[in-house]
């Protein structure tokens, strides 16, 4: 499907200033409008969706789209929530969801754990580092729809059990929770696990070299904290696919590149249609797409 006229990415961010961040990645990906829009909350969304749907009749809507993002994820998914609300008939354009860029890193990072295991999860035990956060959630639920067994970490062991239960009822796969108080302790949960997302804030590490250097099963280990002190000791930040001994290491800036590309293939397939909403799913099968 083609559209004469041009292509209008309408970004919608919860933020006082929308990201420059996504809007430089929107026109390397092509687009040749960009209505950018801060401090959106979902009572002021319905004027701005209306707008761009009555401007084009139904069967030139792919050639608009929108961007929902932001630093507050759940704002944002607030904001996505409104959105699709506003939507009705055939009036509706495709959205793509990536607040904090949740979406676009949790993909790259679970294509870099099915890289190292030759493309197939089915089997795999995968433990999330900071899970609970807006990333590592997404990385989790998306092990689990692999086929992995997946362990969630936290600092608190009720929000871990919290997500767990969410991530059960999601995938219906087997979500284990664990709030390890130690080093030593951390090191015997992960015993077993051939995949270790780190997936905490900037500037905390979570996951000393010597506790995944003792883990034989190890066979992915993805760090996506750029900030010293990184997440992942041992794992510089730049590394992407690097051995150490059995154990294929990234970095943050390593994942970066492919969360680049995937984010600017995402922008260009919302205007193929005007009835996706790109979630987490979706951008990943965007990521395996890439080759």
């Amino acid at each position: 499907m083609s559209s004469t006229k041009p292509k209008i990415l309408i970004q919608l961010d919860t933020d006082p200033q929308p990201s420059v961040f996504d809007a430089v990645v929107a026109v390397d990906a092509g687009v040749e409008h960009l209505f950018r829009h801060g401090g959106v909350t979902p009572a002021n969304v319905r004027d701005l969706v209306h707008g761009a749907l009555f401007t084009r009749g139904p069967a030139e809507l792919h050639g608009t789209a929108i961007f929902v993002g932001g630093s507050n994820v759940a704002a944002s998914e607030a904001v996505l929530e409104a959105v699709r609300h506003a939507f009705f008939g055939p009036f509706r354009v495709s959205v793509l969801f990536d607040a904090s860029g949740s979406n676009t890193t949790a993909a790259a990072a679970v294509l870099a754990a099915l890289q190292a295991h030759g493309g197939s999860l089915e089997g795999a035990t995968a433990a999330v580092l900071a899970a609970t956060g807006p990333v590592g959630q997404r990385a989790a639920r998306l092990l689990s729809r692999l086929g992995a067994e997946v362990s969630v970490s936290s600092r608190s062991l009720e929000r871990a059990t919290e997500l767990a239960e969410t991530l059960r009822q999601t995938t219906g796969g087997p979500i284990t929770p664990f709030a390890p108080t130690s080093d030593e302790a951390l090191a015997e949960a992960l015993q077993g696990h051939s995949v270790v997302i780190a997936a905490g804030a900037a500037g905390v590490s979570l996951l000393p070299g010597w506790v995944w250097r003792s883990l034989p099963s190890l066979r992915a280990l993805i760090d996506l904290n750029a900030v010293p002190p990184l997440g992942i000791d041992g794992v510089e930040a730049t590394e992407k696919a690097t051995q150490h001994g059995h154990v294929r290491a990234w970095g943050a800036l390593g994942i970066g590149g492919t969360k680049m590309k995937i984010h600017k293939k995402a922008i260009q397939e919302l205007f193929t249609a005007n009835d996706k909403v790109l979630d987490a799913e979706d951008v990943l099968e965007l990521g395996r797409s890439l080759g």
